[in-house]
């Protein structure tokens, strides 16, 4: 009879073979995510699922922060009440004047027939959280799929441009803020109307990048979105800059920039709606129409001359 040792003695695969076995399976799964993004059904499942307990677990601390400003925070309620009224009442002659130069500057756009700006719908999102990544400036926001929210969407708050759109899951969604080294935006500055791209760096900051060494750049003009890339409206606030290194031996400068948006601060963002494709001028295809039409003829008549 075959004597076999005893379940408790019996031993599986040795420990290195099956770190190795568990190292070349991460690999793969890495790869071929990266490559053909085949997890992202099972990270959206895992969000639905996981969407209750981040909730559950967000919602004591929220109480007690909602709880104890609420307690405190109804005399300064008051307080910033009566002194915004004085100052609606103080700076009444100011929007007077601001309507009359809005009538004023529709006037002139029309005269110059020039097309008025388009104005874009949003929805306002509040920031959850931000992401765990140390090496990217992403956050969460809670507008998802539900929301009718899309992938490339940019997302702005009061003072300017925040980021873009990058995730998207059933009730939330995942924002990559324009400092992150992923990310990029068409800009022009203000003063000059020289157009260029900024970066971001990782670190919180902005690079304004393909600049030439004798651009005629200052510390503090002001960046807003040139709209070349079709995704951010234009004339959006980016941000302004702060430190400029000039070196001759190097065809272009090193321009520094901060963003004029609050991206490490947490409040709520608007997620603006995409740009619908501009139509091509009715007199840039009659011109171009004109010109495929005069190309045949003229090749004919230098037949007629040879």
């Amino acid at each position: 009879m075959d004597q076999q040792p005893p379940p408790f003695f019996k031993r599986g695969p040795a420990p290195l073979a099956r770190l190795s076995f568990y190292a070349a399976l991460s690999t793969a799964l890495l790869f071929v995510d990266a490559r053909f993004q085949t997890l992202e059904l099972l990270r959206s499942t895992l969000s639905l699922v996981t969407y209750p307990l981040h909730v559950a677990a967000h919602a004591p601390i929220e109480l007690l922060s909602n709880g104890g400003q609420y307690l405190t925070g109804i005399t300064r309620f008051q307080e910033e009440n009566t002194k915004l009224k004085r100052d609606q009442l103080e700076s009444a002659s100011v929007l007077l004047r601001v309507r009359q130069l809005e009538s004023e500057n529709s006037h002139l756009r029309q005269l110059l027939d020039m097309r008025e700006r388009q104005h874009v719908d949003g929805i306002v999102a509040r920031i959850v959280y931000a992401a765990r990544d140390p090496f990217s400036r992403r956050i969460v926001v809670d507008k998802g799929q539900q929301h009718r929210i899309e992938a490339g969407q940019p997302v702005i708050d009061e003072a300017g441009v925040v980021g873009q759109v990058t995730r998207i899951f059933p009730f939330v969604s995942e924002i990559a803020l324009i400092t992150d080294k992923e990310q990029s935006v068409p800009v022009q500055i203000v003063r000059n109307g020289l157009r260029s791209v900024v970066f971001g760096l990782g670190s919180g900051q902005l690079e304004l990048r393909f600049m030439p060494a004798n651009a005629d750049v200052q510390n503090g003009d002001v960046l807003v979105t040139s709209g070349l890339d079709g995704i951010f409206p234009v004339g959006l606030p980016v941000a302004r800059i702060t430190h400029i290194e000039r070196d001759t031996s190097y065809s272009f400068a090193r321009i520094f920039c901060e963003p004029t948006a609050g991206v490490e601060n947490y409040n709520e963002v608007m997620v603006l709606a995409k740009r619908q494709p501009e139509a091509i001028p009715e007199e840039a295809l009659t011109s171009s129409k004109a010109k495929a039409v005069a190309k045949p003829g003229q090749k004919k008549k230098r037949l007629k001359r040879d």
